[in-house]
């Protein structure tokens, strides 16, 4: 039995007090897309690259620890990473935790905030994450588990989509076993990271794992994702066609390239390419930097300039004089100090 995409078949609040529904009816052809949630990457600068170049039909926040957000004192830094804007409905939040009580506090804030749904991280395998018993801790820890949903299920209403991303097993695959385990809870979808915590994003994905999830989650009427080895969307689609999933989560795949669920027949060229990267690195530093947007948004809880580094990486690869010009960027501590070196390297280049 195929499942519509859940996310755009509610009404969800508006993050601004001029518009009180966004309209989520619309039906997707599937399979849908969505943009992994990774710490540190997929903050509101990313994802507005991706609003802008190609939007995915799904948006999720980096993940938030339920724990802070359920601290007073934790939730006034943390809500920075719950910020986000209108042009990007339908947007999920992720968080992490062990304890159900803090698990619902947040789950609620969430809805509150006016977010399309809120998501469950299960497969962090970081180590400060599962010395909390949270992330892939909890593929160990199957009642905790089933308590978490439950309890976030409770906190949110029947209205609210609750849903856990996870990996398909923790030392070894055991996609079955624990896929019947988070079934039991009834979230409305599960994205399975096509590995186990032990082999974290060294192995390759064990798509043949895909049919067996496929099969059981929809079986229960739960939407099912899958995630891992996904660079675009052609090969989403027949990944797709293949093992019968509704979803298509892409994380590494997406990196350096906010035009990819466009499914471009061709790649924009060098200097349009070096153009976006300028533009991301304006945008992280005008809402992360010293500015009068932090302050404004944020309260001048400011994030260091070097998380672009990692996206300077992607974008600046494969290309002659590629070498150099990454290793100016990664010296660079604001975004005029980036457009500089690339209208350089642009004017070299011609």
């Amino acid at each position: 039995m195929k499942k519509e995409n859940f996310w755009l078949k509610l009404a969800s609040k508006a993050s601004s007090p001029d518009q009180s529904k966004i309209d989520l009816g619309k039906k997707l052809n599937k399979p849908f897309f969505s943009l992994a949630p990774m710490y540190d990457v997929t903050d509101e600068a990313f994802r507005q690259m991706f609003v802008k170049y190609g939007k995915p039909d799904v948006l999720f926040t980096e993940f938030v620890s339920a724990d802070g957000l359920a601290n007073e004192t934790g939730r006034a830094k943390l809500l920075r990473e719950l910020y986000f804007t209108k042009n990007e409905q339908p947007i999920v939040a992720q968080i992490f935790g062990s304890k159900p009580e803090t698990m619902a506090t947040a789950g609620k804030l969430i809805k509150d905030l006016g977010f399309a749904g809120v998501d469950i991280n299960m497969g962090c395998p970081d180590r400060a994450v599962e010395k909390q018993g949270a992330g892939s801790a909890l593929i160990k820890n199957p009642d905790l588990t089933v308590e978490i949903i439950e309890a976030v299920k409770k906190a949110v209403g029947a209205d609210f989509p609750v849903s856990v991303k996870t990996r398909i097993g923790y030392n070894k695959i055991d996609t079955e076993n624990w896929a019947k385990i988070l079934i039991s809870a009834k979230p409305s979808a599960i994205t399975f990271h096509l590995r186990t915590r032990k082999e974290l994003s060294e192995a390759k994905a064990h798509f043949d794992e895909a049919e067996k999830v496929a099969k059981l989650c929809q079986e229960a009427g739960i939407v099912v994702l899958i995630n891992g080895d996904i660079k675009n969307v052609a090969g989403g689609k027949s990944l797709a066609e293949k093992y019968y999933v509704d979803g298509i989560m892409i994380g590494r795949g997406a990196f350096g390239k906010p035009w990819l669920f466009a499914n471009l027949s061709t790649e924009p060229a060098l200097p349009e390419k070096l153009k976006i990267m300028v533009e991301h690195a304006k945008l992280f530093y005008d809402l992360y930097g010293p500015t009068e947007t932090n302050q404004k948004l944020f309260n001048g809880h400011q994030k260091n300039f070097a998380v672009m580094r990692k996206h300077f990486k992607a974008y600046v690869s494969g290309f002659k004089g590629a070498t150099d010009l990454r290793a100016k960027l990664m010296q660079t501590e604001n975004a005029n100090e980036v457009e500089d070196i690339v209208s350089s390297y642009l004017v070299e280049a011609r």
